[in-house]
């Protein structure tokens, strides 16, 4: 017998999310939105895609079972409600009748299967296929090991408006996981009819609230509104432009030019830029942690497979620098890896946190001595970075840090796309990364060291950590496993944090419903509308 949830209600009775005019707010007759893309994304398949900037795209294009309100609130998308077994193993999603495709198809539970399936299928080789088997989807990691065929993944039709999911144990934050794009709706007859061209301007077919018009590489991303979306009446902005532009400098100009609704703050000018715009600088609180990984992995160079190297060059990066004089948007510095506003969660304590950055080099030195490295036997190493000026301006730091300890360090750039899969493929030293939430829960950044995770690009494994997490799910106060688990990160150094992330912005007056109280910064264009100025 299934039992109907509290939250089934609360959900059915949930109104639309699409943008509400506030009391005295009057249109603009401009409802057209643009903004700021660092670089070109790698994929627009919800199923490939692993990078922030195209899941903000996907969001617009495609809707998963749940979405999230500005404030990070859970609230319908496809799923109006769903039940759960009095066992909690079995979800039964009950989709919205008038679900429609781009094509005008509708939406049925046979679409989330095909895409949930072909997620784990080895053959579609997604960086998040991991992402199933951390929801305890039944037999998902089986699948993605080779052992069981996708047909075998815990997920039913069990008819055209009913989707079920069916775990292997309970986990008491699978809700909040399905808003992520990775578990989005994809229609199969077009993927199989266009192959890997299926994401190109008049083959995508998508279910979200815009489509997809143009698609210029290097260049620009247009939307539209999609009239078949299901709630398309309340929905206001009619296009959606993102414009590819690697300057921070150089956007900013466009923006304050008015070519740019949205734009960057670059590195170290927002204080500025808070005193001269008042209205439209802000900076708030962003669910993502910045740091170096070491690549320990079999590519991996032997230096770093030696803890205390990577603990002394962890040490003698100067935070407090970082923070207060190149980024100057409200980073707070970083000495663990899961983001302090995490639900729920407490970021741990450490010693060298209270330290002084004397303190810490002297400590950092004496490791590297212990480990044999010296001016008769230098370290030698590269730090990989994406093109932007501020990861141009950290490495440089960082770079400089590690020359007071003796350490050589080499940097090199790419375009995002290049480095990304020099990541895939281990191929690299010492690389620039950055974990934003994929939901509002703990282990979303802890399930990234995972074994298993292919995002694990440092190719970090260790047994006890892995155990900890898979306890977690179950355990009545998982924060015990986190703390456990942030303590062998903290011991073992797999990635130096460097600091917790802001998002600082500039957001032109007229704009309304931006999700500045959603610390994972998911933000939909649908509930957004422009007000006469």
């Amino acid at each position: 017998m299934l039992i109907s949830t509290a939250l089934t209600a609360m959900l059915m009775a949930t109104p639309s999310l699409a943008a509400t005019v506030a009391p005295g707010d009057k249109l603009a007759k401009n409802q057209d939105l643009s903004l700021r893309l660092l670089d070109s994304v790698k994929t627009l398949d919800p199923q490939l895609n692993s990078d922030t900037d195209g899941s903000a795209i996907d969001g617009q294009l495609f809707e998963g079972l749940y979405t999230q309100a500005p404030d990070g609130k859970l609230v319908p998308g496809v799923a109006t409600g769903y039940d759960v077994s009095p066992d909690k193993l079995t979800y039964t999603f009950h989709l919205r009748p008038d679900a429609k495709w781009s094509n005008g198809a509708p939406v049925t539970a046979s679409d989330f299967v095909y895409a949930w399936q072909r997620l784990v299928n080895p053959k579609t080789a997604s960086e998040y296929s991991w992402y199933l088997a951390t929801m305890k989807v039944k037999n998902a990691q089986a699948i993605i090991d080779g052992k069981m065929p996708p047909s075998d993944l815990g997920v039913k039709a069990v008819d055209d408006h009913t989707f079920q999911v069916t775990l292997s144990e309970p986990i008491s934050y699978l809700l909040p996981m399905v808003t992520h794009t990775s578990t989005f709706p994809v229609l199969k007859s077009v993927v199989e009819k266009y192959g890997d061209a299926w994401t190109q301007p008049g083959h995508m077919v998508g279910n979200g609230a815009y489509v997809l018009k143009q698609h210029d590489m290097g260049q620009q991303l247009v939307l539209a509104r999609n009239p078949d979306y299901w709630d398309n009446a309340h929905t206001i902005i009619n296009t959606v432009t993102f414009k590819i532009i690697n300057d921070a400098n150089q956007a900013l100009t466009r923006y304050l030019a008015g070519e740019l609704d949205v734009g960057p703050v670059p590195t170290g000018q927002y204080l500025r830029l808070k005193k001269e715009y008042p209205d439209q600088a802000h900076s708030e609180p962003e669910a993502c942690t910045y740091g170096y990984l070491f690549n320990v992995g079999p590519n991996g160079p032997a230096a770093l497979k030696d803890v205390r190297v990577r603990e002394a060059l962890s040490l003698a990066i100067n935070r407090d620098v970082i923070v207060k004089n190149i980024l100057q948007g409200g980073q707070r510095p970083a000495y663990s890896w899961t983001h302090w506003a995490m639900a729920g969660f407490k970021a741990p304590d450490y010693p060298e946190a209270h330290m002084t950055q004397a303190e810490r080099d002297a400590k950092a030195k004496e490791l590297l001595k212990e480990a044999g490295y010296g001016p008769n036997k230098p370290l030698k190493l590269t730090i990989s970075y994406n093109t932007d000026e501020g990861h141009k301006k950290m490495a440089i730091a960082v770079q400089q840090f590690w020359k007071a300890l003796g350490v050589d360090v080499t940097l090199e750039n790419m375009e995002w796309k290049v480095l990304l899969d020099r990541y895939g493929k281990g191929q690299f030293q010492v690389g620039r990364y950055a974990w934003c939430a994929d939901y509002d829960q703990a282990s979303t950044f802890l399930n990234f060291f995972l074994s298993n995770n292919t995002s694990n690009y440092g190719r970090f494994a260790n047994a006890d950590y892995d155990k900890l997490i898979a306890q977690s799910s179950t355990s009545s106060d998982p924060n015990i496993e986190y703390d456990k688990a942030e303590d062998i990160l903290h011991k073992q150094v797999p990635i130096a944090p460097v600091y917790f992330y802001t998002q600082v912005s500039m957001v032109k007056p007229d704009i309304r419903g931006l999700p500045v109280q959603n610390v994972l910064d998911n933000w939909y264009a649908k509930n957004i509308y422009r007000v006469a100025k």
